[in-house]
């Protein structure tokens, strides 16, 4: 039984000699990944233990552990599709954003098309000029609400067409389009609504919105911090942001 040190810097085992090989032969570790015997204090390289330099351990195709950090101390790989690169990703999200705007955009086409009347423009542009606050009564309410509750339609059908399709496949539509699955980690199956939407998408939501309320550092630090350590963390190995560590999800490409 030996226990390695994983790409992430954590320890992994005891694992048997032949988990130890499928994890060679997977990608997941090789030969100068560090381990230590059972009952041993001393790490080595892989490669310099007798029972993984035989000729009948197949060769790493990796310069160095990836993501051992995913598999769990005695748990066993298993094959699936290949992660989803990080600019198909990037891309999916681009798309969706794009797709969530088109849903808004009667709306906001309504609420711009009172806002560039003349009347209206030239009761802001004396407001800008003489200092003072735009009054309530400068702006005529009943007809900009229903470009608002056009926009609030547009979001819910967004939000609607988002659950569903990450429910029942895995999918956003910018996923879809770019031909993209989110997928659990430990079993590489479908997420379904609990890991896929709920606390992929909706937790990672609150957590951002919880951050961009609170005084002062809020918006200002704490939610960029957040956003941005989030899309960071595309550049792992295994290329999991905060969202799918939560929801112990991964994207992969189909």
């Amino acid at each position: 039984m030996f226990t390695i040190i994983g790409g992430d810097g954590k320890e992994y085992g005891p694992v048997t000699i032949e988990q130890i090989r499928a994890w060679i032969a997977s990608g997941r570790a090789n030969l100068d990944t560090q381990a230590r015997a059972l009952g041993s204090n001393e790490w080595r390289r892989v490669g310099d233990f007798a029972e993984f330099s035989s000729p009948s351990v197949p060769p790493p195709f990796m310069s160095a552990p990836s993501s051992a950090a995913t598999a769990e101390a005695g748990a066993t790989t298993t094959s699936g599709p290949p992660l989803a690169s990080r600019g198909r990703r990037l891309a999916a999200r681009l798309l969706d954003w794009i797709f969530g705007f088109l849903c808004k955009l009667p709306g906001v086409v309504m609420i711009a098309s009172y806002f560039l009347q003349p009347n209206v423009l030239q009761t802001l542009v004396n407001t800008a000029t003489s200092g003072r606050q735009l009054a309530a009564s400068d702006i005529d309410m009943p007809r900009l609400i229903p470009g608002l509750i056009a926009i609030g339609c547009g979001w819910l059908v967004g939000l609607v067409t988002e659950i569903l399709l990450m429910s029942f496949r895995g999918q956003s539509v910018g996923k879809l389009i770019m031909g993209l699955r989110v997928v659990r980690v430990i079993d590489g199956q479908q997420a379904g609504f609990l890991h896929a939407w709920l606390l992929r998408e909706c937790v990672t939501t609150i957590i951002g919105a919880v951050l961009s309320v609170l005084p002062v550092l809020g918006p200002i630090l704490l939610y960029p911090a957040f956003s941005i350590t989030n899309w960071c963390l595309i550049f792992r190995d295994d290329q999991r942001c905060i969202h799918d560590l939560i929801a112990g999800t991964k994207v992969v490409k189909i």
